[in-house]
Protein backbone atom coordinates (compact mmCIF):
# COMPACT_ATOMS: atom_id res chain seq x y z
CA UNK A 1 0.00 0.00 0.00
CA UNK A 2 1.12 3.53 -0.72
CA UNK A 3 0.18 6.56 1.37
CA UNK A 4 -2.51 7.48 -1.17
CA UNK A 5 -6.01 6.18 -0.44
CA UNK A 6 -7.41 3.37 -2.58
CA UNK A 7 -10.04 4.80 -4.91
CA UNK A 8 -13.32 2.86 -4.81
CA UNK A 9 -16.39 2.78 -7.04
CA UNK A 10 -19.65 1.38 -5.58
CA UNK A 11 -22.08 -0.64 -7.71
CA UNK A 12 -25.39 -1.65 -6.13
CA UNK A 13 -28.99 -1.15 -7.21
CA UNK A 14 -30.06 -0.06 -3.70
CA UNK A 15 -29.30 3.63 -3.23
CA UNK A 16 -29.73 3.44 0.53
CA UNK A 17 -27.16 0.67 0.78
CA UNK A 18 -24.69 2.62 -1.37
CA UNK A 19 -25.17 5.69 0.82
CA UNK A 20 -24.54 3.62 3.93
CA UNK A 21 -21.36 2.06 2.57
CA UNK A 22 -20.06 5.42 1.37
CA UNK A 23 -20.73 7.02 4.76
CA UNK A 24 -19.09 4.17 6.64
CA UNK A 25 -15.99 4.07 4.45
CA UNK A 26 -15.57 7.84 4.46
CA UNK A 27 -16.00 8.11 8.23
CA UNK A 28 -13.82 5.32 9.60
CA UNK A 29 -10.65 5.52 7.51
CA UNK A 30 -8.41 7.52 5.19
CA UNK A 31 -7.20 4.33 3.52
CA UNK A 32 -9.99 4.29 0.94
CA UNK A 33 -11.85 7.02 -0.92
CA UNK A 34 -15.18 6.53 -2.71
CA UNK A 35 -14.95 8.27 -6.09
CA UNK A 36 -18.23 7.21 -7.68
CA UNK A 37 -21.28 4.98 -7.55
CA UNK A 38 -23.90 3.45 -9.81
CA UNK A 39 -27.17 1.55 -9.51
CA UNK A 40 -27.28 -0.29 -12.83
CA UNK A 41 -24.99 -2.14 -15.21
CA UNK A 42 -25.03 0.65 -17.79
CA UNK A 43 -24.35 3.37 -15.21
CA UNK A 44 -21.60 1.26 -13.66
CA UNK A 45 -19.79 0.66 -16.93
CA UNK A 46 -19.94 4.34 -17.90
CA UNK A 47 -18.86 5.51 -14.45
CA UNK A 48 -15.99 3.08 -14.06
CA UNK A 49 -14.63 3.89 -17.52
CA UNK A 50 -14.85 7.59 -16.67
CA UNK A 51 -13.25 7.73 -13.20
CA UNK A 52 -10.95 4.68 -13.50
CA UNK A 53 -11.01 3.57 -9.84
CA UNK A 54 -8.55 1.10 -8.39
CA UNK A 55 -11.25 -1.11 -6.84
CA UNK A 56 -14.90 -1.66 -7.74
CA UNK A 57 -17.24 -2.95 -5.01
CA UNK A 58 -19.69 -4.90 -7.09
CA UNK A 59 -23.17 -6.25 -6.34
CA UNK A 60 -23.95 -9.59 -7.95
CA UNK A 61 -27.66 -9.14 -8.75
CA UNK A 62 -29.09 -6.05 -10.44
CA UNK A 63 -32.30 -5.57 -12.45
CA UNK A 64 -30.57 -5.02 -15.78
CA UNK A 65 -27.88 -7.64 -15.33
CA UNK A 66 -25.34 -8.77 -12.80
CA UNK A 67 -21.85 -8.08 -11.59
CA UNK A 68 -20.43 -10.53 -14.09
CA UNK A 69 -21.85 -8.41 -16.92
CA UNK A 70 -20.13 -5.29 -15.56
CA UNK A 71 -16.89 -7.23 -15.41
CA UNK A 72 -17.20 -8.45 -18.97
CA UNK A 73 -17.80 -4.93 -20.30
CA UNK A 74 -15.05 -3.21 -18.31
CA UNK A 75 -12.12 -5.60 -18.07
CA UNK A 76 -11.08 -5.38 -21.70
CA UNK A 77 -10.96 -1.58 -21.46
CA UNK A 78 -9.47 -1.30 -17.96
CA UNK A 79 -7.62 -4.52 -17.15
CA UNK A 80 -5.94 -3.02 -14.07
CA UNK A 81 -9.19 -2.26 -12.23
CA UNK A 82 -9.78 -4.78 -9.43
CA UNK A 83 -13.28 -6.07 -8.68
CA UNK A 84 -14.48 -7.19 -5.26
CA UNK A 85 -17.99 -8.66 -5.12
CA UNK A 86 -20.09 -7.41 -2.20
CA UNK A 87 -23.41 -9.24 -2.12
CA UNK A 88 -26.20 -10.48 0.10
CA UNK A 89 -25.92 -13.82 -1.71
CA UNK A 90 -23.54 -16.53 -0.59
CA UNK A 91 -24.78 -19.00 -3.20
CA UNK A 92 -22.08 -21.14 -4.75
CA UNK A 93 -23.22 -20.42 -8.31
CA UNK A 94 -23.08 -16.65 -7.70
CA UNK A 95 -19.61 -16.83 -6.19
CA UNK A 96 -18.24 -19.02 -8.96
CA UNK A 97 -19.83 -16.98 -11.78
CA UNK A 98 -18.37 -13.67 -10.68
CA UNK A 99 -14.94 -15.15 -9.93
CA UNK A 100 -14.86 -16.81 -13.35
CA UNK A 101 -15.73 -13.41 -14.84
CA UNK A 102 -12.64 -11.95 -13.19
CA UNK A 103 -13.48 -10.69 -9.68
CA UNK A 104 -10.58 -10.82 -7.23
CA UNK A 105 -12.73 -11.64 -4.22
CA UNK A 106 -16.22 -12.08 -2.84
CA UNK A 107 -17.56 -10.92 0.52
CA UNK A 108 -21.10 -10.86 1.87
CA UNK A 109 -22.97 -7.83 3.15
CA UNK A 110 -22.71 -9.13 6.71
CA UNK A 111 -19.08 -7.96 6.67
CA UNK A 112 -18.18 -5.20 9.13
CA UNK A 113 -16.99 -1.80 7.95
CA UNK A 114 -13.45 -2.39 9.21
CA UNK A 115 -13.29 -5.81 7.56
CA UNK A 116 -14.53 -4.28 4.31
CA UNK A 117 -11.78 -1.64 4.38
CA UNK A 118 -9.26 -4.42 4.97
CA UNK A 119 -10.70 -6.44 2.09
CA UNK A 120 -10.53 -3.46 -0.29
CA UNK A 121 -6.92 -2.78 0.72
CA UNK A 122 -5.95 -6.40 0.26
CA UNK A 123 -7.43 -6.81 -3.22
CA UNK A 124 -5.83 -3.50 -4.23
CA UNK A 125 -2.51 -5.01 -3.14
CA UNK A 126 -3.10 -8.11 -5.24
CA UNK A 127 -4.53 -10.55 -2.69
CA UNK A 128 -7.68 -12.61 -3.18
CA UNK A 129 -10.29 -12.14 -0.46
CA UNK A 130 -13.31 -14.26 0.43
CA UNK A 131 -15.76 -14.47 3.28
CA UNK A 132 -14.80 -17.61 5.26
CA UNK A 133 -17.26 -20.19 3.92
CA UNK A 134 -17.07 -18.97 0.31
CA UNK A 135 -13.47 -19.94 -0.37
CA UNK A 136 -14.47 -23.61 -0.43
CA UNK A 137 -16.87 -22.98 -3.31
CA UNK A 138 -14.06 -21.54 -5.40
CA UNK A 139 -11.65 -24.32 -4.51
CA UNK A 140 -14.24 -26.96 -5.39
CA UNK A 141 -15.12 -25.26 -8.67
CA UNK A 142 -11.57 -24.92 -9.91
CA UNK A 143 -10.11 -28.13 -8.46
CA UNK A 144 -12.12 -30.25 -10.93
CA UNK A 145 -11.67 -33.25 -8.70
CA UNK A 146 -13.93 -36.29 -8.41
CA UNK A 147 -16.29 -36.46 -5.47
CA UNK A 148 -17.30 -32.82 -5.56
CA UNK A 149 -20.84 -33.56 -6.75
CA UNK A 150 -23.56 -32.80 -4.23
CA UNK A 151 -24.48 -35.66 -1.90
CA UNK A 152 -28.08 -36.84 -1.84
CA UNK A 153 -30.07 -35.27 1.00
CA UNK A 154 -33.30 -37.09 1.96
CA UNK A 155 -34.83 -33.89 3.43
CA UNK A 156 -33.97 -31.86 0.34
CA UNK A 157 -35.34 -34.61 -1.89
CA UNK A 158 -38.78 -34.04 -0.33
CA UNK A 159 -39.02 -30.66 -2.05
CA UNK A 160 -40.33 -30.24 -5.57
CA UNK A 161 -38.19 -28.35 -8.12
CA UNK A 162 -40.48 -25.31 -7.82
CA UNK A 163 -40.29 -25.39 -4.02
CA UNK A 164 -36.49 -25.40 -4.31
CA UNK A 165 -36.63 -22.40 -6.64
CA UNK A 166 -38.77 -20.48 -4.15
CA UNK A 167 -36.58 -21.51 -1.22
CA UNK A 168 -33.41 -20.50 -3.05
CA UNK A 169 -34.72 -16.99 -3.68
CA UNK A 170 -36.20 -16.71 -0.20
CA UNK A 171 -32.84 -17.61 1.32
CA UNK A 172 -31.16 -14.93 -0.79
CA UNK A 173 -33.34 -12.32 0.85
CA UNK A 174 -35.96 -11.82 -1.86
CA UNK A 175 -39.41 -10.60 -0.74
CA UNK A 176 -42.47 -12.66 -1.74
CA UNK A 177 -43.38 -10.11 -4.42
CA UNK A 178 -39.84 -10.29 -5.88
CA UNK A 179 -39.94 -14.09 -5.89
CA UNK A 180 -43.28 -14.01 -7.69
CA UNK A 181 -41.88 -11.66 -10.32
CA UNK A 182 -38.70 -13.70 -10.76
CA UNK A 183 -40.55 -17.00 -11.20
CA UNK A 184 -43.60 -15.58 -13.06
CA UNK A 185 -46.06 -16.83 -10.46
CA UNK A 186 -48.50 -15.11 -8.12
CA UNK A 187 -47.64 -13.96 -4.59
CA UNK A 188 -50.33 -16.36 -3.34
CA UNK A 189 -48.55 -19.25 -5.06
CA UNK A 190 -45.27 -18.19 -3.45
CA UNK A 191 -46.97 -18.22 -0.04
CA UNK A 192 -48.35 -21.70 -0.75
CA UNK A 193 -44.89 -23.02 -1.69
CA UNK A 194 -43.29 -21.47 1.40
CA UNK A 195 -45.95 -23.04 3.64
CA UNK A 196 -45.30 -26.41 2.01
CA UNK A 197 -41.53 -26.09 2.48
CA UNK A 198 -41.98 -25.11 6.14
CA UNK A 199 -44.20 -28.13 6.68
CA UNK A 200 -41.82 -30.56 4.95
CA UNK A 201 -38.73 -29.25 6.72
CA UNK A 202 -40.55 -28.86 10.06
CA UNK A 203 -39.16 -25.33 10.43
CA UNK A 204 -41.05 -22.31 11.71
CA UNK A 205 -39.91 -19.20 9.80
CA UNK A 206 -37.96 -17.86 6.81
CA UNK A 207 -34.83 -17.26 8.88
CA UNK A 208 -34.61 -20.91 9.85
CA UNK A 209 -35.31 -21.81 6.21
CA UNK A 210 -32.47 -19.56 5.04
CA UNK A 211 -30.02 -21.26 7.38
CA UNK A 212 -31.31 -24.68 6.37
CA UNK A 213 -30.89 -23.85 2.66
CA UNK A 214 -27.44 -22.36 3.24
CA UNK A 215 -26.25 -25.43 5.14
CA UNK A 216 -27.18 -27.51 2.08
CA UNK A 217 -25.56 -25.06 -0.36
CA UNK A 218 -28.91 -24.62 -2.05
CA UNK A 219 -28.47 -20.85 -2.25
Amino acid sequence: MTDSPVTVFLVDDHALFRAGVRTELDSITDEVRVVGEAGSVAEAVAGILRVKPQVVLLDVHMPDGGGAEVLRRVRTELPDVVFLALSVSDAAEDVIAVIRAGARGYVTKTISSKELVRAVSRVADGDAVFSPRLAGFVLDAFADRPGSAPISDPELDLLTPRERDVLRLLARGYAYKEIASELFISVKTVETHVSSVLRKTQLSNRYELSRWASDRRLV
